[in-house]
C-alpha cells in the first residue's frame, strides 16, 4: 500500500519516506538555498533567521487530560485550544502547497518498553536528514510495522504564524499538544526545535510511568562495570567530555533513567562545533562525515573546508550526526544504573572549586538549581559574568514542576547508591577577564578520577562559602588549582566574589523554598 499523510489532512503527492541521506543530499543541494558539502562530507545547511530556539514562543495547549500536572509560566505557556488548532491549520494549509515532503517515521528511545513512535513531516530535506539522525532508525521490517505515531510533528517552519491568533507574540510558535498527539513549528527553520520539543514530550510522559527523564549525557566503562551520567546546560561540556575515547557513549544530551538502568532518548548527537578542532574533539571532529548535517557554518568556497572559529552567522553553530558514527558508541544505547552522577558548570565568577563531592542534600540543591554563569558578549570592555540557573540543568523542556524531578533523582541516587560530583568547567584565578578557563585536560583528569574511583577515596577540605567538600589531590591536576581561593592573586576579592555568587544562590532558590525539605535547604552555601 502506498503511503500517504490523509489522517493528517496532507493531500501532496510527492512524499519521501525514511529516505536514504545520499537521496536528502541531493535534494538539499537541488531545492535548499546556501545548501553544500563540506570538505570531510557533512551536508552544510542554514536555518535562516532563526539559528537558535525560541523559547518565549514555545506553548504547551491548556487541556483537561494535563492541566493539573504542568509547571505553568514562564517556561510553559498556556495556549487555548483553538488558537492551537488554527496554528495546525496554518500549518498544514502551507505543507499542502509544497510540491514534495519529506516524512521521518523514527522512535525516541532505545528501551522498548518506553520508547515512542515519533512521525516528523517537513518540507525541507536538511530536516528530515537531521531527524534521520536524531531520532533511533526503524529497520525496513519495524517500519513496515510502525502503524500510526504516538506523536506528529508537523515542520512549518517556512510559514510564520499570525500574529493577530490569540497567544501569539511574534511570528514564531512553536507549540504542543499532549490530548492530539501533535507538535506544530510555524516561523523557525531552526532544526533543534523538533529535537527538544521531543524532549519535552519525554520529560512530560517518562515520569507518568515512574521514569526520570534527565538533561544530560551518559557514558559506560568498556568492560561494562559502571555507567555515569553527565548534567550540563549548553557551554559546560557535557557532549565534550561524554566523547571520552576511554569510555562507551551511551549519548550526550538526552537519557531516562527507569528501574532497568539508563537508556538514551535519541539516535544521535547536537555538538556545538564553534572552536571545533581534531586535537580537542576527535570524535566530534571524525563524526562529521558524510549523512552528518553541519548547521549555519561558514566554509571557503573553493576548498570547503569549514572555518569553525567563525562566528559571523551565529555563535551557535552545530553538528548533528548518528550516534553509530563515533566509534566507541554504545549500542543499543543502554546501561546499568549509574554509579557516578556528575554536575558539570562553567562558573565564569572562578569561585567554584573544579571539583566537588556532594552529600545528598547537596546533590538536590544543587539539580534544583541547575546554575552556570555566562560570559559576557564581545563589547569593549570587560563585563561581569551573568549567572544562569536552570531547574535539573534543563529548564526549558521541563513540563512537571521542578521538584518532581528533583524527588525522583534522590530515589534514583538512594536506591542505586550513587555518588554526586559538582565539577566546574568555568574559570580559576579570577573571574572572566581576569582568570583563564580551567585547562579541558584538567577537566578530563578529575573524569577519569571519579570513574576509576580515586576520589572517592581521597580526602577532603570544607569550603566555607559553599560547605562543598573539597578533594585535596587528583592525579595529574595541580593541587593549587582544587581550591579556588588559592589560585586568585587577590584573597580579598575572591571573598568577595564568592559571597556574591553565595547570594545569587540563595536568591535563586527563594521560588523553591516552600517545596524543599529540610536537608535540600541545608545544601545550599553557608555564608
Amino acid at each position: 500500500m502506498a503511503f500517504s499523510l490523509e489522517k493528517q489532512g496532507i493531500s501532496v503527492h510527492e512524499i519521501h519516506r525514511n529516505a536514504s541521506p545520499a537521496y536528502l543530499y541531493e535534494a538539499a543541494l537541488r531545492f535548499e538555498k546556501g545548501s553544500a558539502i563540506s570538505s570531510t562530507g557533512s551536508l552544510i545547511a542554514y536555518s535562516g533567521k532563526k539559528t537558535g530556539r525560541s523559547p518565549t514562543d514555545k506553548r504547551i495547549v491548556d487541556e483537561t487530560e494535563v492541566r493539573d500536572d504542568v509547571w505553568w509560566g514562564n517556561v510553559n505557556i498556556k495556549l487555548d485550544q483553538q488558537s492551537f488548532l488554527i496554528n495546525r491549520e496554518r500549518a498544514i494549509d502551507y505543507l499542502n502547497t509544497r510540491e514534495r515532503l519529506y516524512v521521518i517515521d523514527g522512535y525516541a528511545g532505545w528501551d522498548p518498553t518506553f520508547r515512542l513512535r515519533i512521525r516528523i513531516v517537513c518540507a525541507r530535506a536538511y530536516h528530515a536528514l537531521f531527524m534521520h539522525n536524531m531520532l533511533m532508525r526503524p529497520t525496513l521490517a519495524e517500519l513496515e510495522q510502525f502503524g500510526e505515531p504516538d506523536y506528529v510533528i508537523y515542520n512549518a517552519g517556512g510559514f510564520p504564524a499570525n500574529k493577530h491568533t490569540a497567544g501569539m507574540t511574534s511570528s514564531t510558535s512553536v507549540d504542543l499538544s499532549f490530548e492530539r498527539g501533535e507538535f506544530v513549528i510555524l516561523g523557525t527553520q531552526y532544526a533543534g526545535e523538533m529535537k527538544k520539543g521531543v524532549f519535552t514530550i519525554m520529560n512530560y510522559l517518562m515520569p507518568k510511568q515512574g521514569v526520570l527523564s534527565m538533561h544530560c549525557s551518559a557514558t559506560m566503562a568498556r568492560d561494562g562495570s559502571d555507567s555515569s551520567i553527565l548534567f550540563g546546560l549548553s557551554g559546560t561540556g557535557k557532549t565534550t567530555l561524554s566523547a571520552d575515547p576511554k569510555r562507551l557513549l551511551i549519548g550526550d544530551d538526552e537519557h531516562c533513567w527507569s528501574d532497568h538502568g539508563i537508556f538514551n532518548i535519541e539516535g544521535g548527537c547536537y555538538a556545538k562545533v564553534i572552536d571545533l578542532s581534531r586535537e580537542q574533539e576527535p570524535d566530534i571532529w571524525n563524526a562529521l562525515q558524510f549523512g552528518s548535517v553541519l548547521e549555519n557554518v561558514v566554509y571557503e568556497p573553493f576548498s570547503h573546508l569549514v572555518d569553525y572559529k567563525d562566528i559571523s552567522i551565529t555563535q551557535n553553530t552545530r553538528g548533528c550526526y548518528p550516534l553509530d558514527s563515533i566509534p566507541n558508541a554504545k549500542l543499543p544505547a543502554v546501561g546499568g544504573h549509574p554509579k557516578n552522577v556528575i554536575f558539570l558548570t562553567a562558573d565564569a565568577f572562578g569561585v567554584l572549586p573544579p571539583v566537588s563531592k556532594l552529600t545528598p542534600g547537596q546533590a538536590m540543591y544543587h539539580f534544583i538549581s541547575g546554575y552556570t554563569a555566562k560570559v559576557a558578549g564581545t563589547e569593549v570592555g570587560v563585563k561581569d559574568p551573568e549567572a544562569t540557573f536552570s531547574p535539573c540543568f534543563g529548564g526549558p523542556f521541563l513540563v512537571w514542576h521542578p521538584t518532581k524531578y528533583a524527588e525522583m533523582l534522590a530515589e534514583k541516587l538512594r536506591a542505586h547508591g550513587a555518588q554526586t560530583w559538582l565539577v566546574n568547567t568555568g574559570w580559576s584565578g579570577g573571574s572572566y577577564g581576569v582568570g583563564s578557563r580551567i585547562k579541558l585536560r584538567y577537566t578530563r583528569a578529575i573524569i577519569d578520577a571519579i570513574h576509576s574511583g580515586v576520589l572517592q577515596e581521597v580526602s577532603t577540605i570544607t569550603d566555607p562559602v559553599f560547605g562543598l567538600e573539597i578533594p585535596t589531590s587528583c592525579p595529574d591536576v595541580p593541587t593549587e588549582i582544587l581550591t579556588p581561593r588559592h589560585t586568585w592573586t587577590d584573597k580579598a576579592a575572591y571573598d568577595d566574589k564568592a559571597k556574591k555568587v553565595a547570594q545569587l544562590f540563595r536568591d535563586n532558590f527563594k521560588k523553591y523554598e516552600s517545596q524543599a525539605s529540610a536537608e535540600v535547604r541545608a545544601g545550599g552555601p553557608k555564608l
